[in-house]
């Protein structure tokens, strides 16, 4: 018999291990062994056995952190997109080969287990996924970080396309997501919302307010855990669900008033129904703010209850605990934490207000004046009586402090103002309290301190800094691109699994034709893979030796795929024109979803099906380009469409995007960005040099210097562009898209062309016909992509996650 190598009987006895721990967990759950069980029942038990481990290393970590007092960080957004769970929390415990091989032996693809899991339905785009990529990394790096959200029932929607339009279903991803979330009903809270504020004066004198004759939500706490890649830590995501106190009427029940008795409860819970409603009404408006409060409110008081049961004081709060805003959602942190620390522990206005300001941080994720959040007054004062009484003591003091900076100057303070023209802005709010105020990129950042928070910034300079966004690169790389993983451990090591700036020492097979030839193989094969998918979902064949050109977001008009897709119908025409022409075949590929309430960006999906469905149907054109747009776009298609990119669209008008992260998901995967030098897009191309992007376009400052001069898009339309605008109209696509070509030549709709498509069409063309000469030069563009790859270290989530912690949270 031969001698066993020792490595390979710790694997045998791993996964014979964690068989045996599966099959108790199946007779414990369902009373079958792991060779009888259905393949549904395998999945939950898998996922149980999972969260039981992480339960349990969280419990050891909470254990540590307490014997040594360490300071706690409290994430709060709106949005977590954190994608499946199963094979990201295998892998991050290292136990994903011994699971694959132990199922292996009873005939089970652990594959087809990851497929049965939906995405948690906790998020829509580059913020959520921001906050996931944030609690991974700082999981890993072993800093005690609690993120804090809503355990939306149905998500944001699933996304079908009928007739070229974008319909919403619900998305019920807890059918099999629950298994990951653990409620605790014993810690639900009680969350105040209407009512009247009453004051007095106490027997000893001291001021009293208390909120009476309001409705209460009851909120339930479910953590879902989060694992770190190769750490003794795990966290949790505290996500909370909305109900009444006493669910059931049973007086009307009794009367015969069915409807009625359920009816309450019924509205209780639309708080944490859906996330993102419609509010293009006064209900979602309403409804939207529920949410908001619920989740600040239900936070803060676990916060606090957490940190008293500690320290029996609330003196040293900014000490130990750092609190979070992620974007202006949670922004009512503010005013809250103010209410529980006055109107429930007894605190004067003074000590709250510096507990308060050096407690909390903010994260602004947006230059864009219209998505910072303002909330009517007397929606605000009806459903948060309390609430807008201190927002308005807060603006008072606020006034009375700038006047003093700023004297006489009431524009400037007007502008400042927390409460002004019947709104409270939930963004000077943070400015007024936050000690740390930080962008997501450099250019953002600059915009910040010098354009829209720069009279704030004057006040206190020191208080904003930049922290460029980072991306969870082990799930975006290392679990998302195996092939490429395996390839990268054999030539340059395994230390880039730990540190991502490793990553670099791929820059020694630069030009090394071997190793070019290498990913060039790699990424074919991920092309096949994406190619099967579409061939699936899509009925369209694509051909994996064409250029993959990908664009997948959030559909919003400053990202602008409607420029994207003018583009494609332009080398329609040239293909038209000139049928036998020598063409590299290109692949368009669009994922995205629009706000169910946003009528332009759902005009670009149809533009985009439409057009999609008159080019793959041309003999004429069809070999040489096909436009594919793939519905309901979320994390785990992400993830197989990433590693197959050749290109990546990062296009936005220039001084709009605050940083994107897509682009360096698609960077580290060997995928060239075309872009403006817009958002992290300035970073990439510090990083990779001129000669490994496609730039055009406007800069930042001279598209505001065109806003200054005065804009008019008819001064830049191109013959090219416009005999393609004229398709729009003419009904050639099946359809007419009138409303699109007003949007950008008139003013019929507001200002013409609000995010520069016509003015930068010309340079953005240029920079595609470059991108088809370097695609035509293996060697050249083989070197772009291997560059991309050993220079995408930077923007791992470890550095900004390390970053927050030295300089926002203070953390040892």
């Amino acid at each position: 018999m031969k001698n066993s190598n020792p490595k390979d009987l710790v694997e045998v006895q791993a996964y014979s291990d964690l068989m045996q721990e599966l099959n108790a967990t199946l007779r414990r759950l369902f009373g079958v062994e792991l060779k009888d069980a259905a393949e549904k029942q395998i999945y939950r038990a898998l996922c149980i056995l999972v969260r039981n481990r992480l339960t349990e290393k969280n419990n050891r970590f909470n254990k540590r952190c307490k014997e040594n007092q360490t300071k706690e960080v409290y994430y709060m957004s709106m949005e977590f997109l954190v994608g499946t769970n199963l094979r990201n929390n295998l892998y991050n415990l290292g136990i994903e080969e011994a699971c694959r091989e132990g199922l292996a032996q009873y005939g089970i693809n652990v594959d087809e287990l990851y497929a049965l899991e939906p995405d948690a339905g906790l998020g829509n785009g580059g913020l959520g996924r921001l906050a996931s990529c944030y609690m991974d990394a700082a999981t890993g790096m072993g800093y005690s970080v609690t993120g804090f959200s809503i355990r939306y029932e149905f998500g944001i929607f699933r996304q079908k396309i009928v007739d070229g339009w974008q319909m919403e279903f619900p998305d019920n991803w807890l059918e099999m997501g629950d298994v990951w979330l653990r409620p605790r009903q014993d810690d639900a809270v009680e969350v105040k919302f209407g009512g009247q504020v009453q004051e007095w004066v106490d027997e000893t004198g001291k001021f009293r307010v208390a909120q009476v004759g309001y409705n209460a939500v009851t909120a339930v706490p479910h953590d879902m855990f989060i694992s770190g890649y190769d750490s003794e830590s795990a966290n949790r995501l505290i996500l909370w669900s909305a109900k009444l106190p006493q669910s059931f009427d049973m007086a009307a029940f009794s009367h015969g008033d069915y409807v009625r008795a359920l009816e309450q409860n019924a509205m209780a819970e639309t708080i944490s129904k859906v996330l993102y409603p419609a509010d293009d009404h006064i209900q979602g408006k309403r409804l939207r703010l529920k949410q908001q409060y619920l989740l600040v409110s239900a936070s803060l008081q676990s916060i606090l209850r957490r940190h008293f049961k500690k320290y029996h004081t609330y003196d040293n709060l900014a000490d130990k605990v750092a609190i979070h805003i992620n974007d202006t959602h949670p922004a009512l942190c503010v005013p809250e934490l103010m209410r529980l620390l006055m109107d429930e522990q007894g605190y004067g206005w003074d000590e709250a207000w510096a507990i308060t300001c050096k407690t909390l941080s903010y994260t602004n994720h947006t230059v864009m004046s219209e998505a910072l959040e303002r909330w009517n007054v007397d929606l605000f004062r009806e459903q948060l009586p309390r609430v807008y009484s201190i927002c308005q003591e807060i603006n008072r003091r606020l006034i009375e402090h700038l006047n003093t900076v700023y004297p006489g100057d009431w524009g400037k303070i007007d502008y400042m103002a927390v409460i002004a023209n019947n709104e409270i802005r939930m963004a000077n709010l943070c400015l007024a309290a936050c000690h740390k105020v930080n962008g997501v990129s450099m250019l953002h950042t600059d915009i910040l301190r010098n354009g829209i928070f720069r009279d704030y910034c004057k006040l206190a300079p020191e208080s904003f800094i930049n922290v460029t966004n980072g991306i969870a690169y082990r799930r975006w790389l290392c679990q998302s691109n195996p092939l490429l993983t395996e390839y990268l451990t054999d030539i340059i090591g395994d230390g880039f699994k730990r540190d991502a700036q490793e990553l670099e020492k791929l820059l020694r097979y630069h030009d090394d034709a071997t190793v070019l030839q290498n990913l060039r193989q790699i990424k074919r094969q991920n092309k096949v893979r994406l190619a099967n998918l579409i061939a699936k979902r899509n009925g369209i064949r694509v051909d994996p030796d064409s250029i993959f050109d990908i664009q997948i977001k959030r559909l919003h008009e400053y990202k602008r795929q409607l420029l994207n897709i003018l583009h494609v119908l332009h080398l329609y025409c040239q293909i038209k024109d000139k049928p036998k022409g020598d063409y590299v075949p290109r692949t368009f590929i669009f994922a995205a979803k629009a706000s169910a309430g946003y009528i332009r960006a759902k005009q670009i999906i149809s533009l985009i099906c439409a057009v999609s469905n008159f080019i793959n149907n041309d003999p004429d054109v069809r070999d040489k380009l096909k436009v594919v747009f793939i519905e309901d776009y979320k994390v785990s298609l992400a993830e197989i469409i990433i590693p197959a990119a050749d290109i990546s669209e990062q296009i936005s008008v220039a001084g709009k995007e605050a940083s994107g992260t897509g682009n360096m998901k698609l960077m580290i995967n060997g995928a060239v960005t075309v872009g403006t030098l817009d958002g992290a897009n300035v970073e990439i191309h510090q990083q990779v040099g001129d000669e490994n992007i496609f730039l055009f376009g406007m800069k930042a400052h001279e598209t505001e210097e065109l806003w200054q001069r005065g804009y008019n898009p008819n001064e830049f339309l191109t013959p090219e562009l416009r005999r393609v605008l004229d398709m729009l109209t003419s009904g050639v696509l099946g359809q007419r898209f009138d409303d699109l070509v007003s949007c950008l030549l008139t003013n019929r709709f507001g200002t013409a062309d609000p995010y520069m498509t016509v003015a930068d069409f010309a340079d953005y063309a240029r920079a595609h016909r470059d991108i088809e000469e370097t695609y035509r030069n293996e060697r050249k563009f083989g070197n772009m992509s291997l560059t991309n790859i050993a220079k995408a270290g930077l923007f791992s989530s470890d550095r900004a996650v390390e970053e927050y912690a030295r300089n926002i949270w203070y953390l040892k």
